[in-house]
């Protein structure tokens, strides 16, 4: 935790160098981020609402890190969850709430869980490294979605490639002032993920994989199957994220829907130390710099860009603390396994299925 705050520190010292050096003035800029982050209600509203796909999205990629799965995909895995929620959301709203909110809900996790186990079978099944995979998966996911709301899902005005609003029926409610009740569920999560993992011998089997897959093997577990079980989890989490943004704040589909929050679910889920309590702290950090971004352009003038720099040299300063800690350690914060293992622990040749 130590290394992640001096990370933070080193990040915000960075980002003020960059900002002088544009010219800009960099308290004023720091004060309007803050002012927009936490200054009164709305601001901290705000500041709750992009936390809450942060949280989700940070705790699917820290339960496929556990397991030594390299998840990238958290993106495309958002969209398709996203994309499912609606398509259920407006095929079930004659049914009395609050069934149509729970149908789309539930179909956002089946759609990630399943868009995960593409990259999680070809793993298994071929050997296909994951992290390409996943990257590939989120360009076709991205690709997939603009189809629809260009074709099937296209509102009925047709003038814009968006869905119509989902039917009062599939929303979430709201539990206080604009604040959805997607948040006390990503919170309640996130307490799950730590029992899952911590509390479980699934959990248990989970970590042991990434930690050592020929130890689990030779203990008579299937690495296999304890690796399609984190990554179903993990998908399922990541489209719930996106079920959660268009039930509870956009209220229909678009093409430019995410604004990123897979892969900035990397950095969250790292900065976390791939633990859920970490990880939901870093979400917050990560939403109130989204949060603030629009009142620092606002009212100092400075670009919504630099959040994008305060994120990459967070990311950058944490990487280079963490290479000089212990190899034990390492391996801890990035789910690593040890020199000369392949992505999920394995060594090249255990990778290869027979």
């Amino acid at each position: 935790m130590l290394r992640a705050l001096a990370a933070i520190a080193v990040a915000f010292v960075a980002s003020v160098v960059v900002l002088s050096a544009s010219g800009a003035r960099p308290l004023p800029a720091l004060a309007a981020l803050v002012a927009g982050a936490v200054g009164d209600r709305f601001a901290l509203t705000d500041t709750v609402l992009k936390t809450c796909p942060l949280l989700l999205t940070g705790l699917a990629v820290a339960v496929a890190f556990r397991c030594g799965f390299w998840n990238v995909g958290a993106e495309g895995q958002l969209l398709v969850g996203a994309l499912v929620a609606t398509t259920v959301g407006g095929a079930t709203h004659a049914a009395p709430f609050p069934l149509p909110l729970v149908a789309a809900l539930v179909g956002a996790a089946v759609g990630g869980a399943l868009w995960a186990a593409i990259a999680a079978l070809l793993r298994i099944g071929r050997g296909v490294n994951e992290i390409v995979a996943t990257i590939m998966l989120n360009f076709i996911a991205a690709r997939v979605l603009g189809w629809a709301v260009h074709g099937p899902l296209m509102e009925a005005a047709a003038r814009y490639p968006q869905s119509d609003l989902v039917p009062t029926a599939a929303l979430l409610p709201m539990v206080a002032g604009r604040v959805h009740a997607g948040v006390p569920l990503a919170a309640a999560l996130a307490v799950v993920v730590w029992i899952l993992l911590f509390r479980t011998v699934l959990g248990f089997g989970w970590r042991a994989v990434g930690d050592n897959p020929r130890a689990v093997r030779v203990a008579g577990l299937s690495p296999a199957r304890a690796l399609l079980g984190a990554v179903l989890t993990s998908g399922a989490l990541a489209g719930l994220a996106g079920g959660v943004e268009v039930l509870g704040v956009t209220g229909r589909l678009f093409e430019q829907f995410s604004a990123g929050q897979g892969y900035t679910a990397i950095a969250v889920a790292l900065l976390g130390r791939l633990h859920p309590a970490g990880v939901a702290v870093a979400a917050l950090f990560f939403g109130a710099l989204a949060a603030g971004s629009g009142a620092m352009q606002r009212v100092a003038g400075v670009s919504a860009v630099f959040v994008a720099i305060v994120q990459a040299g967070t990311l950058l300063a944490l990487l280079a603390f963490e290479a000089r800690a212990p190899a034990a350690t390492e391996s801890a914060v990035v789910g690593a396994a040890p020199t000369g293992a392949g992505p999920t622990g394995a060594t090249p040749a255990e990778s290869t299925p027979s």
